[in-house]
């Protein structure tokens, strides 16, 4: 179980402890990186971060890697400390230590699951209310605006300074999750962490036009075509509306697009100003999802995800739907509108 608790996040004990597990590693010790699959930026940018701070530390036995196919999606494939990833069959079997970023649950880690048993000591760094606690060290912070701001504290704790490298990794993981400063986690102190990234000379235009405001003229077609088919239901979630729309694989195939570039699809739907809540499915393979859920406050989509297998946060959550799109749809309606009822 988690040392913190869900609303305090680590104690400083559990900092010590992550400390200690990393000064106490011998020089030729091995240490893997590891983040959820279907990396996101937080994912890979909290991971590419702390990864660049710990060989500019020392340590030179280092490797970064996700479950799945070892492909990065193209907004982020031009980040600093790409050098340090491996495909996930070449990742050290049985590492000195092994960091886990941004995945709520073991079964984020995929074929990689194995490694929490095999390392030396397991690390893990999240800001998702539903982590279920595994590993041994846990620094989980809900009240993190992303799992970079556990990362840097980290570094920060560890005497590593920032560089332009290791800020423009954590700018990227911070600015994506919190919607580039526009969610509701956006405090005081994430943006006292942006002006420290900043000071390190990163440009911030440039970032945000790699990450957020260039895609293939594939890719506005496709989202014209999907965002065609958005239905609105004003009497589900109790009344409070939902918004939905489908992407399938055969859309991607037809426009010539990667499933990457639907990441993005879920803002041009939560903008509705009928519904509090939008949802977005990514068909991945014959009969499965890829969920996405948003909402603006009134409902808490993380207790639905978490519900249907998946977990998130109260604002943004998402879970993996199995059958037919109308009847993945329909838990989603079911659980929604139990979770506004109390049934």
């Amino acid at each position: 179980m988690l040392s913190g608790s869900a609303s305090t996040g680590p104690t400083e004990d559990d900092w010590a402890a992550a400390v200690a597990a990393v000064r106490r590693l011998p020089a030729d010790a091995r240490v893997l990186l590891i983040c959820h699959v279907n990396p996101d930026g937080d994912a890979l940018g909290s991971m590419l971060g702390f990864g660049l701070g710990l060989r500019r530390s020392g340590v030179r036995r280092l490797q970064a890697t996700f479950p799945g196919p070892p492909e990065v999606p193209e907004p982020f494939r031009w980040l600093p400390g790409l050098d340090l990833l491996v495909p996930a069959v070449e990742a050290y079997p049985d590492p000195d230590l092994v960091v886990c970023f941004d995945a709520a649950s073991e079964s984020r880690l995929g074929e990689l699951v194995d490694r929490l048993d095999t390392a030396g000591e397991a690390l893990v760094l999240d800001h998702h209310a539903s982590n279920t606690g595994f590993g041994r060290i846990h620094l989980v912070d809900p009240r993190a605006a992303a799992t970079s701001v556990v990362a840097e504290e980290l570094l920060a704790r560890l005497d590593v300074p920032l560089d332009a490298d290791t800020a423009t990794c954590l700018y990227v993981a911070l600015t994506t999750d919190t919607g580039s400063f526009r969610f509701e986690a956006t405090t005081p102190a994430v943006h006292q962490l942006a002006a420290r990234l900043l000071a390190t000379g990163i440009r911030p235009g440039d970032i945000s036009r790699r990450v957020f405001d260039t895609r293939p003229f594939g890719a506005v077609r496709l989202f014209g075509e999907v965002l065609g088919r958005a239905r609105l239901d004003r009497a589900a979630a109790a009344g409070r509306g939902l918004v939905w729309t489908y992407a399938t694989l055969d859309d991607l195939a037809r426009h010539e697009q990667q499933p990457y570039v639907l990441e993005s699809l879920i803002d041009s739907v939560r903008c509705t100003a009928e519904a509090d809540v939008a949802c977005v499915l990514k068909q991945v393979g014959v009969d499965e999802w890829a969920v996405s859920m948003r909402s603006k406050g009134a409902v808490d989509v993380s207790r639905v995800a978490i519900a249907l297998g998946g977990g998130g946060h109260r604002f943004a959550a998402g879970f993996t739907g199995r059958g037919g799109a109308q009847e993945v749809l329909g838990r989603i309606r079911a659980e929604l509108d139990g979770a506004l009822t109390g049934s």
